[in-house]
């Protein structure tokens, strides 16, 4: 089994080499730039840990990996532009927009999400590419939700601004190693879980969010409680979930 470190570094590589369609044209400057290390890129390492526990192979699985990455990077690129969050910088440097312009970074996030689509669909069945559109098309709508202040439930804003990414993430590495539909419902809820542990360590570090709404106190409870359901549901999988273990203790233990 690979270490969450390994997979990371599975995940650069194969992203660094990644074959954009030649159509772009310089559209490839931001699309790179946007893509480049930075992030922590929880969403592939989660989904090649959950292909490996699951009998799957990492080589495989690395372009659903890759995929989830390039949706999750496009809501990023797009998040930041003028007509959204307006943030300057991401991941302390200028965001696309700020260097590239606005047109050429909306195009960006546009084509990193067509990308995603055209890596799922290399594999041998569609389940791959629609379970990535349904997770985004989720995130999308949790999106809209948050720009539109329907955040009245903290919960089911979570579940698809974020969860809905790691619930996919879970789903991408179960589909590469062929786990029947009929036996993926723990899974899936362990991916349920993390999302929720991710957003709302991720609230309490920026101190808003659930931190705004509950108290930074009932916040870190709120954390602690899904890092322990979280390890719950692996302790009941009939798999090797040490490396999943350790990706739940660092998004708990997480301080940037």
């Amino acid at each position: 089994m690979l270490a969450p470190d390994q997979l990371r570094d599975a995940v650069e590589r194969y992203l660094a080499t990644l074959e954009l369609a030649p159509e772009l044209g310089l559209l490839e400057g931001p699309i790179r730039y946007a893509l480049e290390p930075g992030g922590k890129r929880i969403r592939p390492i989660l989904c090649l840990a959950v292909a490996e526990s699951a009998g799957g192979d990492v080589d495989e699985a690395l372009p659903a990996a890759a995929a989830i990455e390039l949706v999750h990077t496009f809501s990023l690129v797009h998040d930041d532009l003028p007509a959204m969050d307006d943030d300057a910088e991401r991941r302390g440097r200028p965001s696309a927009h700020v260097v590239f312009g606005e047109g050429p970074a909306l195009l960006a996030g546009d084509a990193l999400l067509a990308e995603a689509v055209r890596l799922a669909l290399t594999y041998g069945t569609t389940g791959i590419a629609r379970e990535l559109v349904e997770a985004t098309l989720g995130m999308i709508g949790g999106q809209h939700r948050d720009i539109a202040g329907e955040t009245e439930d903290s919960t089911e804003l979570q579940a698809l601004k974020t969860g809905r990414l790691f619930t996919a993430a879970v789903g991408l590495g179960l589909g590469v190693a062929r786990v029947p539909e009929a036996e993926q419902a723990p899974w899936r809820a362990f991916g349920e879980e993390l999302g929720v542990l991710f957003q709302t360590v991720d609230d309490i570090l920026d101190a808003d969010g659930v931190v705004e709404e509950l108290g930074a106190e009932a916040a870190r409870g709120r954390a602690d409680d899904a890092a322990a359901r979280a390890r719950a549901r692996l302790e009941a999988l009939p798999a090797d979930t040490a490396v999943l273990r350790e990706l739940v203790d660092r998004l708990a233990e997480r301080t940037v």
